[in-house]
This record gives structure tokens, sequence and C-alpha cells, in this order.
């Protein structure tokens, strides 16, 4: 686990109650899904994880790729608020390169991301709304999927990779999409 990572887990075990930051149950399920989702992952430049709530899946992100610049994205002061203070425990290198920004997806620049990431911000068909704004051409998204869930039709995208993955006994899937053109 990286600095990161810990210095995130420690914060998310005392604020968590207190702030509602994720349900009951094992926090070490939220890594570990995370973790699966993000390997095999070959990603570059600047990321954004829309709506990131306690920082999943980027500062997941920003941990395992620490070559990577991530916008962590809430709408949530609350959420936001435990998030800057992560990262003002954070290394000073995970301080330069990793953000939170506490407002609407939609007042985001367009085509300024290389990738984007929403593990439970909206439906698939509305991710891929907001990454298509979102990326830069060729940037890719990468969609958290239950193992059922169909990929959303976008003629706009192409599925680059399908990674099926459990926790938790539960069977589930990243599938990683690039922006065509």
């Amino acid at each position: 686990m990286t600095e990161l990572m810990t210095v995130h887990r420690a914060a998310l075990e005392q604020w968590r109650k207190a702030m509602n930051l994720v349900g009951p149950g094992d926090v070490s399920e939220h890594y570990v899904d995370a973790e699966r989702a993000l390997a095999g992952l070959s990603p570059r430049g600047r990321w954004v994880d829309l709506g990131t709530g306690a920082g999943f899946p980027g500062v997941i992100l920003a941990a395992l790729f620490p070559h990577l610049e991530v916008d962590l994205v809430d709408s949530r002061r609350k959420r936001c608020v435990f998030l800057e203070h992560v990262l003002g425990a954070a290394p000073d290198g995970d301080r330069d390169r990793v953000r939170v920004l506490c407002r609407r997806v939609e007042t985001l620049p367009e085509h300024a991301y290389d990738g984007v990431t929403a593990r439970a911000f909206a439906p698939p068909p509305q991710v891929l709304e907001h990454a298509a704004r979102l990326l830069k051409p060729h940037g890719v998204v990468i969609l958290f999927l239950q193992d059922d869930t169909p990929v959303p039709s976008d003629s706009r995208f192409r599925v680059i990779a399908e990674r099926p993955y459990r926790v938790a006994g539960r069977q589930r899937r990243s599938v990683e999409l690039a922006l065509v053109g």
C-alpha cells in the first residue's frame, strides 16, 4: 500500500461515520475494487474522477500511477473537505499532482483530460456523455460495471479492454473505452 493510500485509509476510518463517506462494512472492499478495476491499465497525462465521493477510484488511481495528474471532482462540500484533509496529510509529491475540485462535472473544461473514471457517479451511458465532452482525442474512460451490465453502445467510443474480477464474492468488471477520433 502506498503512502497516499495509507493516509487515505486512516482518514477514511476516522471520518467515515461522522461524514457518511462509505456504507457499512469493511472499507477494504473499496480499495480492492478500485485496485482490481485499474489493474492492467497504462494511463498517461491528466485524469479526472467524476463524483469521486470518498476518493474511489481517484485516490487509488493517483496512488498506483504516481506519474499521473488527477482531479478528484465532487459537488458535495463535505466530501471535498475530507479529500482536502487527505491531501493535506499526503506526501508533497502527491499534493502537487492531485487536486480536489468541489464543483459540478458540467463546469469542467472540455477536452482537458486524457482519462476519465467514474465508479458510482451515474449510469454508464451518462458517464460516456460526460467523457465525450471532457476527453482529449483518443482519451480513455474506465467504466465500473456489475458482471451482467452491458457495455453501452456509443459510436464515439470503442472498447479497448474488459477486465473481469471478483470482490467479496461478487463478479465485477472494468471496461476501458477509447474516444474515437
